[in-house]
């Protein structure tokens, strides 16, 4: 694959390249959430390995579907149709009179979104019956278990990333450049984010709760309804502020 480097002579390449590297890590705020809470189960000594494997995995499987381009929009073309015209046509889709066409695409958004459904409520039940502190013994035995299930995750938010960067811009160089960068800025900040999200048990409840409403909104995706994320987005903002306005009151009272 040839690359022409000229491009970076002109004033749009740069301002691709910032907006696309800015929603990219945007995006990839729902990856960095899921791998702290995984990772958060293992021994502390194992958990900055699991997440820097995970977003390297991240990494290597959004380039690799950057180089493989061509196969990738092939994916878009719908396989079968789902005859649900009456809830597309409920939920204001453009596509209702055609019913839902399913594409490979759209299969990897729905099962990768059930998925984050059936995960995030598995570690929901388990906080409230308080499962896993038993399981955080047998911990270290489990460490290749949770890479498996980042990679599987990094697999559909990966899809969902590049699709993303591809109707930003059609200049691939761009597109590495710009998911290098943002993986980068991830593996810098995933740390801070892991502590935070570890140390405050509602925290990881919202957390969890941000991650279901993604796996609805995948779900939704692959269904050709169309959901725009920046409500979700704004919603869990306004959450984790009033939360984190919570934890310092509560600080501010237990230090009295």
């Amino acid at each position: 694959m040839d690359f022409d480097f000229q491009i970076f002579a002109l004033a749009s390449t740069w301002v691709s390249l910032l907006t696309l590297t800015f929603l990219e890590i945007v995006l990839g705020v729902d990856n960095i959430i899921f791998i702290s809470i995984v990772a958060g189960k293992l021994p502390k000594e194992q958990q900055r390995r699991a997440r820097m494997i995970g977003l390297s995995l991240a990494l290597v499987m959004r380039i690799i579907l950057l180089m493989f381009l061509t196969f990738l929009i092939g994916l878009t073309v719908p396989m079968f149709t789902l005859p649900i015209e009456s809830l597309l046509q409920n939920m204001g889709s453009e596509h209702a009179a055609e019913g839902a066409g399913i594409s490979g695409k759209d299969l990897i958004l729905i099962l990768g979104g059930f998925f984050l459904l059936a995960k995030s409520t598995s570690e929901i039940h388990g906080k409230m019956e308080g499962i896993h502190t038993e399981k955080e013994v047998k911990a270290k035995s489990k460490f290749w278990p949770v890479i498996m299930q980042i990679i599987l995750v990094d697999m559909v938010f990966s899809f969902d990333s590049i699709l993303t960067a591809i109707g930003l811009t059609q200049l691939i160089l761009v597109m590495i450049i710009a998911v290098i960068i943002s993986i980068l800025v991830m593996m810098q900040f995933s740390g801070a984010i892991s502590n935070v999200i570890n140390r405050h048990p509602t925290l990881q409840m919202l957390a969890l709760a941000f991650l279901i409403l993604i796996g609805f909104t995948l779900i939704m995706e692959g269904l050709a309804i169309h959901i725009n994320k920046a409500f979700i987005y704004v919603a869990v903002l306004f959450s984790l502020s009033v939360e984190l306005v919570n934890i310092r009151l509560r600080k501010k009272n237990n230090s009295h």
